[in-house]
C-alpha cells in the first residue's frame, strides 16, 4: 500500500510497493500459443499477438461496414459511433503502446521479418497512423535528440503547465511536424528514415484522397478523425512526459522525464508510465521497467526524479492545465526524502515547466547518475 503522511503539509507519498505488470512465466500454454511462440522474438510479447487479432477482426470489418451502400441512416450511425468508440476508448492507446513497443524492439523473428510491416502498415492507418512516420519521429528523431534544442518536437521553449501553450505546441506539429521532421533527417544524412516519412505520408493521404470518392463520411470516421485524434494524443503524450525539466541540466533522462507507477494505464499501454527508464534504456522490455525503478532508486532519488503514483499522464496533463499543483503533490513519490511538505513540492514543480530558451546546438546526455 501506500504510505500517505498524516500531517497536512507532508501529503507526498514514501515509495509505494510496485503493483505494475512485470513478466511471469505461464504455467502452461495452449497450442495457439505454441504456434505464435515459433513467430515472434520474445516470448513475453506473446500479448502483442492477441491485441493484433482483437484489432484485426473487430475494427477492419467496422470500418469496412461504413463503405457498405446498404448500411444507411441509422445503422450507419450506430456502427460509425461504435467503431469510433473501440477506435479511440478501446485500443487506441494499447494499439499504440504496442507499436511503440515493437518499433524498439522487432516484434517477428527475421525469418519472418516481413510480418513486421503488419502493424504500421495495415493497422496502424486505422488508428490514423501514417505507414513508418511513427518511427523515423520515434526513434529517428525524439530518442537521437532527447527532447533537446534539435528536437523538433522538444517542449523545451514553452511555458508547460499553459493550454495555449500547448495549443501551439500541438498546432505547430499537425501542420509543420512532418515538414521539419523531413528536413531534419535530411539534414543528419537519414535518408532512408526521410523517404519513409514522406512515403509514409503521402500514401496515406492519397489513400484517404481515393477512399472519400467512394464515399467521404465513411473515411472521415475510419481514417481522418483517428489521424487527428492521434496526432493531438501523440503530442499530449509527449508534452507531459517532457513537462517537467530542469533548466540546469535539460539532458538528464532523470531530470527531463518523468514516471507514472501504480497506474491502471501500465497495465493496459505496457508500462509506459515509465518514461525516464525507457529514455535511459530505449530497448529495455516493457516488462522490465518496474524492477529497474526499484532497483535505481538512489539514482532517482539523488536526480530528483519527478515520480508519481495513481496518476497516468492524462491526469497530469489535467491537473497541469488547470494548476492543481497541490493535487499532484498528493500523488508525488519522494523518492530520497528531498522534500520536507507538500510546499516544497508544488515550489519544485513550478520551477520545472518554465520556459528554457534555445541557446543553440545542445548536446543529448545520457544520465547524470
Amino acid at each position: 500500500m501506500c504510505y500517505i503522511a498524516g500531517n497536512l503539509l507532508h501529503r507526498m507519498l514514501t515509495v509505494p510497493v510496485n503493483t505494475d505488470p512485470t513478466y511471469t512465466e505461464p504455467a502452461t500454454y495452449s497450442s495457439l500459443d505454441r504456434f505464435f511462440l515459433t513467430l515472434i522474438r520474445d516470448k513475453r510479447d506473446l500479448p502483442f499477438v492477441y491485441l493484433g487479432l482483437r484489432v484485426t477482426f473487430t475494427l477492419i470489418p467496422l470500418a469496412v461496414l461504413l463503405y457498405m451502400p446498404f448500411v444507411t441512416g441509422w445503422l450507419w450511425w450506430t456502427v460509425a459511433l461504435t467503431y469510433l468508440f473501440i477506435n479511440n476508448i478501446t485500443y487506441k492507446g494499447p494499439f499504440g503502446l504496442m507499436l511503440h513497443c515493437t518499433t524498439h524492439r522487432p516484434f517477428f523473428k527475421k525469418e519472418y521479418g516481413f510480418m513486421n510491416h503488419y502493424l504500421p502498415w495495415v493497422l496502424a492507418p486505422f488508428f490514423g497512423q501514417t505507414p513508418e512516420t511513427y518511427r523515423a519521429h520515434h526513434v529517428g528523431m525524439h530518442h537521437a535528440e532527447n527532447n533537446l534544442e534539435l528536437d523538433e518536437s522538444s517542449t523545451m521553449p514553452y511555458q508547460r503547465d499553459s493550454g495555449w501553450d500547448f495549443l501551439r505546441y500541438f498546432l505547430r506539429f499537425l501542420f509543420t511536424g512532418m515538414f521539419t521532421l523531413t528536413a531534419y533527417l535530411l539534414g543528419r544524412k537519414r535518408n532512408k528514415l526521410a523517404m519513409q516519412t514522406v512515403r509514409g505520408e503521402l500514401l496515406f493521404f492519397v489513400f484517404c484522397g481515393v477512399m472519400c470518392t467512394l464515399n467521404w463520411p465513411a473515411t472521415v470516421v475510419a481514417f481522418i478523425l483517428p489521424f487527428i485524434a492521434f496526432r493531438l494524443v501523440a503530442m499530449a503524450g509527449n508534452w507531459t512526459q517532457h513537462t517537467f525539466i530542469d533548466p540546469d541540466e535539460p539532458g538528464n533522462h532523470f531530470k527531463n522525464s518523468i514516471t507514472c507507477i501504480n497506474v491502471k494505464f501500465n497495465h493496459k499501454c505496457w508500462n509506459d508510465g515509465y518514461h525516464i527508464s525507457h529514455h535511459i534504456d530505449p530497448t529495455m522490455h516493457w516488462t522490465e521497467h518496474p524492477n529497474y525503478f526499484r532497483t535505481h532508486l538512489n539514482d532517482f532519488g539523488k536526480n530528483k526524479a519527478v515520480v508519481f503514483s495513481g496518476l497516468n499522464y492524462g491526469h497530469v496533463f489535467l491537473m497541469l492545465n488547470r494548476n492543481k499543483y497541490e493535487e499532484l503533490a498528493k500523488h508525488f513519490v519522494d523518492v530520497g526524502n528531498n522534500f520536507k511538505n507538500d510546499a516544497e513540492v508544488v515550489e519544485f514543480l513550478r520551477g520545472l515547466v518554465k520556459p528554457i530558451p534555445f541557446v543553440g546546438q545542445q548536446v543529448p546526455v545520457s544520465v547524470a547518475a
